[in-house]
């Protein structure tokens, strides 16, 4: 397929190098072109605009930061709404689900292509395994086109419903990922205080009901910080607002969150926001502060 892929941060690179290195054809924008220099080297092309990026392409994947940035790429003055022949747009941001909605039907109008809201998880490493879990909704004629291109890096594609639905659906994800980490980050800080071997924490609870893909991955994170990133935590901030806003709106409750949510404020506060998600144990183990 030709394609187009704009933003190429820690997510939407990986992404664009899995779909040249599955044969695609791919164009690809970023704010700072720098970042596009490896991805040119394996044969991406290189396009100055959003729009020239997205024009005469089978499709175009969008992976940004928030919701200005995402309205600036599609709509602004040289947006991916001026490109020939759009035909969908997949966007793997987080977003709130009421402002894709926005966005879908002001697409559509503007030149009658699809908006599918297809957020992620998995996380770096699941694009690279091609593993990803990719939550959507849209319209899923669109979606057999798009998930032949997808599958480059996602192992499980799934339609959740109308525009709007994959978002909700990852705020779903970021609730119990939040919660989970909090929970991790807690439990670490208790093993430190009691002599436990933290290099055998996850060891010892593998296979058991505490086991899970975040505490196998966050425990020896925050025992021993990486400088690889694997997201930030003011990302995840930005998400469990966000979670906390339409959970106001549609009255759900969520006492859990919001004691999580006042844990990462309270952690970006003290200037861990662009650090790594491991480092909310800092709130339960100070000393390992320095290390982050």
């Amino acid at each position: 397929m030709k394609l187009a892929f704009c933003g190429l941060g820690l997510m939407g690179e990986p992404m664009a190098l899995r779909l040249l290195s599955a044969g695609h054809t791919v164009n690809v924008w970023n704010r700072t072109p720098g970042k596009a220099q490896a991805l040119i080297a394996l044969g991406a092309q290189w396009c100055d605009t959003p729009a020239q990026a997205a024009s005469d392409v089978d499709g175009v994947f969008m992976c940004l930061l928030n919701t200005s940035a995402v309205e600036q790429v599609v709509f602004g003055p040289e947006g991916i709404v001026h490109a020939r022949h759009l035909r969908w747009l997949v966007d793997h941001s987080s977003v709130p689900p009421e402002q894709t909605r926005a966005w879908s039907q002001r697409l559509h109008l503007a030149c009658q292509a699809d908006w599918l809201d297809a957020p992620v998880s998995g996380g770096v490493m699941g694009v690279q395994t091609a593993t990803l879990a990719v939550m959507v909704g849209g319209h899923i004629s669109s979606l057999e086109s798009a998930s032949q291109a997808m599958s480059a890096y996602a192992s499980n594609i799934t339609h959740m419903g109308d525009s709007g639905a994959g978002q909700a659906t990852k705020l779903c994800n970021q609730t119990i990922v939040a919660s989970t980490v909090a929970a991790i980050a807690e439990a670490v800080g208790l093993a430190h205080r009691n002599g436990i071997d933290l290099n055998q924490l996850a060891k010892a609870l593998q296979g058991g009901w505490a086991d899970s893909k975040p505490l196998q991955v966050f425990v020896p994170r925050m025992v021993t910080p990486s400088q690889a990133s694997i997201g930030a935590l003011s990302t995840m901030l930005k998400d469990v607002d966000t979670v906390m806003q339409v959970a106001q709106s549609s009255g759900a409750p969520m006492p859990v969150m919001a004691t999580v949510q006042q844990q990462l404020r309270a952690a970006q506060a003290a200037g861990l926001g662009e650090a790594e998600l491991s480092a909310l144990i800092c709130l339960v183990w100070p000393e390992q502060r320095s290390a982050f």
